[in-house]
């Protein structure tokens, strides 16, 4: 990295106060900044004005790209497709590795800018060579685990400046700044599907699944389901059925077009299988080892074993925990530094 460069950050800016005040405490650390928005898709139309809006705010240059081809086959074909699959994606996961960060890592080559920053939660630490992702001071905000697929191609060159805030000390920072974006509502949780109907989302651009069976706990049909698409395991409400006690969904079947019911209570497993391991950096989940473990974003970290074998690990719980839904990932921690993750099946 050039000297130049050293000083130049680019900055994923959404319009957001996170993104806008990650660029002014850069600028307040000897930052030369600019800002890029990537267009994902057409929901993306208010996030590029309001990146427009904030740059010229922040009286900093922006770059607008459209990655929506590649955001459709890596993102939003693999989300549909994992629904009508009876599993539950993580887009935001997927997304980060493949589109965000490698965007943004080709446009800092191309424009001459050694880092790139984004406004995550989350912190960085640096052991010679290796740069450690590890959890944000907040516990409340903490996003290290929507970041555990990034390796060190993007580790190494990132910057996070928010990794000591909470979210009212970023609210407050905008505030003095002045910025409009201080008191903005934090985004939707699927950027790609404004009001958020995944099932519709699915139904109107892929189509609908057929109808199938629920079985009961004792295995008896029970009712008809309307589309493996329409479900995720560990659901209890929205079934449509009445068998006169709480159920929870425990399995789906995508071959026999079934959805498999247990009592409530009966949600708890001892260990998963996780595949697609990602390490964040060489060797993090190549041996057997004691871990933490997070199964589901808003979940806490929870002690576990970890087994790698055959590009996976088998992952055993120190005390049992409801089940999650496959496709989801788990995120495996050392202390506060985050190891990796995969995909649960």
């Amino acid at each position: 990295m050039t000297a130049a460069a050293d000083k130049k950050a680019l900055v994923a800016l959404s319009g957001g106060v996170d993104s806008a005040v990650c660029v002014r405490l850069l600028q307040q650390q000897g930052y030369e900044t600019a800002g890029l928005v990537l267009r994902m898709s057409d929901a993306h139309g208010g996030t590029v004005a309001d990146a427009r809006r904030a740059a010229k705010e922040l009286d900093i240059p922006l770059y607008v790209q459209d990655m929506g081809a590649l955001f459709q086959e890596k993102v939003v074909d693999y989300f549909a497709e994992e629904y009508r699959r009876g599993r539950t994606p993580n887009p935001c996961l997927v997304c980060n590795p493949t589109v965000k960060f490698s965007a943004l890592l080709e446009m800092a080559d191309k424009e001459g800018f050694g880092w790139i920053a984004t406004g995550h939660y989350a912190g960085l630490r640096r052991e010679g060579a290796t740069a450690l992702l590890t959890r944000g001071a907040s516990a409340a905000r903490d996003q290290s685990y929507m970041l555990a697929r990034l390796k060190q191609d993007v580790l190494s060159r990132l910057l996070l400046p928010l990794s000591g805030l909470d979210k009212p000390a970023v609210r407050a920072e905008a505030e003095k700044l002045g910025l409009f974006c201080a008191q903005k509502p934090d985004s939707q949780e699927i950027c790609f599907i404004p009001d958020n109907d995944y099932a519709g989302y699915i139904e109107a651009h892929y189509g609908g699944c057929p109808p199938g069976e629920f079985i009961s706990p004792e295995g008896l049909p029970c009712g008809r389901h309307g589309g493996l698409h329409r479900y995720t395991v560990g659901q209890r409400k929205k079934l449509g059925i009445a068998l006169g006690r709480p159920v929870f969904i425990k399995r789906i079947d995508p071959v026999q077009n079934r959805i498999y019911l247990a009592d409530a209570g009966q949600d708890l497993v001892k260990e998963i299988m996780a595949v697609g391991l990602s390490e964040t950096f060489p060797g993090s989940l190549s041996a057997e080892r004691a871990a933490g473990v997070k199964i589901r974003s808003r979940s806490p970290v929870v002690p576990c074993r970890l087994y790698p074998q055959d590009g996976g690990a088998r992952v055993v719980f120190d005390e049992a925990q409801r089940l999650p839904a496959p496709g989801q990932q788990a995120v495996f921690y050392a202390d506060d530094v985050v190891l990796g993750g995969g995909f649960i099946l």
